[in-house]
């Protein structure tokens, strides 16, 4: 989870800067009203030894004030060593800089000046082992055992743990860059692949669209590469590359259908990359090239909807984005929506309920859980890192607001608006308040008396769902449902639960909905008959195991532990660790996570030390 282009040319920068005017980023220490990034040019050498990027990138600048000669950057845990910068008639010079005491959440403020307006400034500077966006792992770590690897993870605001930036969604930047590696390593990047087609350890990439920082990319690998259609492929290590392919072949069905539905896919190729099993997100929807987690790789397709997902943002997010992370429900509730058309369009409409369905249920549990402040769309973070306040409210009930003035006005109408915001915002970061006068006078006015407004505000500025919000229902899981209760009333046994057929999202539902009080020989039963505690579905496994937790069912406890040490995606292992603690194996919960935590993200290795913290 959990995951923005903006001056396709110079000529569009006036533009940009008027938007990022609007919108204030508490999260970032930036002068964008005195001067913005144009473009990026990084020259990076990967350093596995050490654990560290290390070289310049260069900012080509604009000046938004004509009295500044300041450029304030976010930079977090780096060593910068100098900077230099060219003036206005090509010479180059030292600057002076000031790097100040590191916030916990916003990093280290960067204070570059200069005597004159500088066209560009070259920053020199190394990040460090601990870098909050960089995963570093040993050969030991990766599926081929040979070669080391190393990716980022930019959102929310890590890219300013590896690159001097102005980390704010708000701005978006081109970037060009060249990459050295061990000759027999690949580098890969969230730009134009073409030259990592050929593995040399030298590797030189363009985005000629502009992007939101976040949305940079950069990973290094023992990576092969496999078309899977005329613009879509696949770079992984060789011991899940073809397993990947065959999962995911039908990338370039959804690629036609949403362009179809809401304009033409912007970005050329739409390649993805295969992560260790450490990634901490399911996907991440860095533009030209996601990369997504193993964990997905299903042998079924039942997993494919986190594609639909990582794809979806090629237009909701990447290519309109949220101007701050309190505006997150713009990028994520989209994507969701658009994930789930897509779902339909390509597997049926019945497939695509049950994932309504499931989030749904999923979103209900989680309001119960959330401080209600925090189940605003337009959510506050009030000096928090954006991290902490990510939960399925942005994405799940963003999705059911959508969801909801599609029931009430009809796919007739709705799909033209849909379709005309990413036409009118696109290569755009825009704020809550900026899509609510859209929404005003583009679907609410332009067809009165269907929704107000004071319901389109309560969606988005209340917390909690409306009492009317949409509650998607499946006739299949209804089904699920009826032999669910017949076989806890004894009336059937469990091998005659009608499972012959189910798909995995009806297995969800079934262990999502079975009671936390459930008996050990019930329990064990299902596991006899199923085999669930050996289930290879990543989803589903999760799903036994957070039942078989809360039910005190011990037999589980060796997989789990194996469950816990491969995987590093929170989504699939936090819930594990919180519940283990409620329910009394504190103790071997944490053995468990001290043995796992080397393989870990720091992302998911700063969540969890939280949780054994309290």
């Amino acid at each position: 989870m959990k995951l923005k282009p903006l001056f396709l040319s110079l000529a569009m920068a006036g533009m940009c800067s008027q938007a990022m005017a609007s919108a204030i980023d508490q999260n970032s220490y930036a002068n964008l009203d005195d001067v913005i990034t144009t473009h990026l040019n990084l020259d990076l050498d990967v350093d596995f030894a050490d654990k560290q990027l290390e070289g310049f990138v260069e900012h080509t600048l604009q000046w938004q004030n004509a009295d500044s000669k300041t450029l304030v950057l976010d930079t977090r845990d780096l060593d910068i060593d100098k900077v230099m910068y060219q003036d206005q008639t090509g010479g180059w010079h030292k600057a002076k800089f000031t790097l100040a005491a590191r916030d916990d959440v916003k990093g280290s403020k960067l204070t570059i000046t200069f005597k004159n307006q500088a066209a560009k400034v070259r920053i020199y500077y190394n990040s460090r082992p601990e870098a909050s966006g960089l995963q570093w792992l040993t050969p030991e770590q990766t599926a081929s055992k040979t070669h080391p690897f190393m990716y980022s993870q930019s959102q929310a605001i890590h890219a300013r743990s590896w690159i001097p930036v102005q980390d704010t969604p708000a701005m978006r930047v081109t970037y060009s860059a060249r990459i050295h590696t061990p000759k027999d390593v690949r580098a890969v990047m969230s730009a134009d692949n073409k030259d990592a087609l050929y593995k040399d350890g030298d590797y030189i990439f363009d985005m000629p669209q502009a992007i939101s920082p976040y949305l940079i990319a950069i990973g290094a690998g023992n990576l092969e590469f496999k078309a899977m259609s005329r613009q879509t492929g696949i770079f992984a290590e060789p011991t899940i590359l073809d397993a990947s392919v065959a999962e995911f072949e039908d990338t370039q069905a959804m690629i036609d259908k949403t362009s179809t539905m809401y304009g033409e896919y912007a970005w050329g190729r739409y390649d993805l990359l295969m992560l260790p099993p450490s990634f901490p997100f399911g996907g991440m929807e860095n533009p030209r090239l996601s990369f997504i987690t193993p964990t997905v790789v299903a042998g079924d397709k039942s997993l494919v909807n986190l594609i639909a997902h990582e794809l979806a943002h090629s237009w909701s997010g990447n290519l309109v984005t949220n101007a701050t992370w309190e505006d997150l429900w713009l990028n994520e509730g989209f994507t969701s929506y658009v994930e789930n058309r897509i779902m339909e369009e390509v597997y049926g409409r019945d497939r695509a309920v049950m994932e309504q369905a499931l989030d749904a249920a999923g979103l209900r549990a989680q309001l119960k859980t959330i401080a209600a402040p925090d189940t605003r769309l337009n959510l506050k973070l009030n000096g928090r890192d954006p991290d902490d306040a990510f939960s399925s409210v942005p994405y799940t009930k963003g999705q059911l607001f959508l969801i909801y003035l599609e029931n009430k006005y009809g796919r007739d109408k709705f799909d033209p608006f849909v379709k005309a915001y990413f036409k009118e915002f696109s290569f755009k970061s825009l704020t809550t308040a900026e899509f609510v006068t859209y929404l005003k006078t583009n679907l609410i006015e332009q067809y009165p008396g269907v929704v107000s407004m004071d319901k389109v505000n309560e969606w988005i500025f209340q917390p909690g769902l409306p009492s009317d919000a949409p509650n998607p229902t499946s006739d299949a899981f209804d089904k699920v449902d009826s032999a669910t209760a017949a076989w806890l009333k004894g009336d059937t046994t469990a091998a005659q639960l009608p499972t012959a057929n189910w798909t995995v999202h009806e297995w969800l539902h079934f262990l999502n909905n079975l009671p936390r009080d459930l008996s050990l020989d019930k329990m064990a039963m299902l596991d006899s008959e199923f085999n669930l505690t050996q289930s290879t579905n990543a989803e589903r496994a999760f799903a036994w195991f957070m039942l078989a937790v809360g039910n005190g069912y011990q037999p589980i406890y060796p997989a789990l532990d194996k469950h816990l040490s491969g995987i590093g995606r929170r989504k699939l292992i936090v819930p594990l660790y919180k519940a283990l603690i409620t329910n009394g194996k504190r103790e071997w919960a944490h053995d468990v996570y001290l043995k796992a935590r080397p393989g870990y993200h720091p992302l998911a290795q700063g969540t969890i030390d939280d949780l054994f913290a309290k």
